[in-house]
């Protein structure tokens, strides 16, 4: 059998995508965040002029401090962790295959903001590298609102196996310590 190398993947946990529909997630992530007991990588989404997204949806968002910047909750797990700056939806970018190389990760345990986007896209994304991708559905949300989150989690489990959306209780106890009673509620 294959060792196995997790790494918890903290998506966009930003300022900018932090809205009445997202807020709630933050507390839930910053307490799997404490207790994970492996690799974390955080992504930090940065858009810019003649983006994308800004030519096709017209959205001029997350260009700029305060918006971009990690939520103050997750300040005091930074330095644990690696921060990954990319200008699309996964992490997979040139600097991300460098990390996933270097690190040796083959596990990968997605959660954040917005589950139907960048969440989804990093889990497809290292399903079609032929890692495990593993989606937190209880430590993800949209700040589209609670349905972007269902569909996200239905195009999930098309996209990279009905077992492979999981919640926090499912997650190996070796990966999250002994609080496991902490998050059993969401």
């Amino acid at each position: 059998m294959t060792a196995t190398r997790p790494v918890l993947v903290v998506t966009d946990v930003q300022n900018g995508f932090v809205r009445e529909q997202s807020a709630h997630v933050v507390p839930i992530i910053a307490a799997l965040v404490e207790r994970w007991q492996g690799d974390i990588l955080f992504t930090r989404y940065l858009n810019y002029p003649g983006s994308p997204y800004e030519r096709l949806f017209g959205w001029r968002r997350l260009q700029s401090p305060p918006e971009t910047d990690i939520v103050p909750e997750l300040a005091p797990f930074m330095s644990r962790g690696i921060v990954l700056d990319k200008t699309v939806y996964g992490p997979f970018t040139t600097e991300g295959e460098e990390l996933v190389k270097q690190r040796g990760w083959t596990d990968f345990y997605f959660c954040g903001i917005a589950t139907e986007s960048c969440v989804l896209k990093g889990a497809v994304d290292a399903f079609e590298r032929d890692l495990t991708p593993w989606l937190i559905a209880d430590a993800s949300a949209s700040h589209a609102g609670p349905e972007a989150h269902t569909a996200g989690l239905l195009v999930a489990r098309r996209f990279i196996g009905p077992g492979q959306v999981i919640t926090q209780a499912e997650i190996p106890a070796t990966l999250v310590g002994d609080h496991r009673a902490a998050t059993s509620h969401g």
